[in-house]
């Protein structure tokens, strides 16, 4: 992502991901997320709050995981990219909606427990061209011996 389009968001999940799949089997999946903010009025030292609401796109093995993994009300953060998608509906009228294409989902453990299950790889993706990464054996590589292409684990 050298393109300067980068964001990160930590919010609730305000409906379950939906999964579904492209014709050609590619796995997709959506769901919407609601950033708070709350300030206080210096005028009249009264606690203000105002919500964002944003969907969120994510493909192949990251919809698979986050179908399986988030529920309406989990705390997550979300690291993507924007991108505008537009479309005409049946009567003619143009749409267009910003969405968050996410490179990244994790839970956010500021008031939460979670409990990572790693999966494995389903092994060389046609689509990305991405060769899967063996770990080392436990106890084997020191943490500074990984590059940023490898997995952490």
């Amino acid at each position: 992502m050298s393109n300067g389009n980068t964001i990160t968001i930590v919010g609730n999940v305000t409906r379950d991901p939906e999964l579904r799949f492209t014709p050609s089997g590619q796995a997709t999946a959506t769901f919407g997320i609601a950033v708070n903010r709350r300030w206080q009025n210096r005028q009249n030292q009264q606690w203000e709050e105002a919500t964002s609401f944003f969907d969120v796109v994510c493909w192949r093995e990251m919809a698979e995981n986050a179908s399986e993994s988030l529920t309406k009300g989990a705390r997550v953060i979300v690291t993507g990219r924007l991108e505008q998608r537009n479309w005409e509906t049946q009567d003619g009228e143009k749409r267009s909606k910003v969405e968050i294409i996410a490179d990244e989902i994790g839970p956010s453990l500021r008031w939460a427990t979670a409990q990572i299950v790693r999966n494995e790889r389903r092994g060389l993706s046609m689509d990305t061209g991405e060769v899967p990464v063996t770990p080392p054996p436990p106890g084997d590589v020191s943490p500074a011996a990984y590059t940023y292409e490898e997995e952490p684990f």
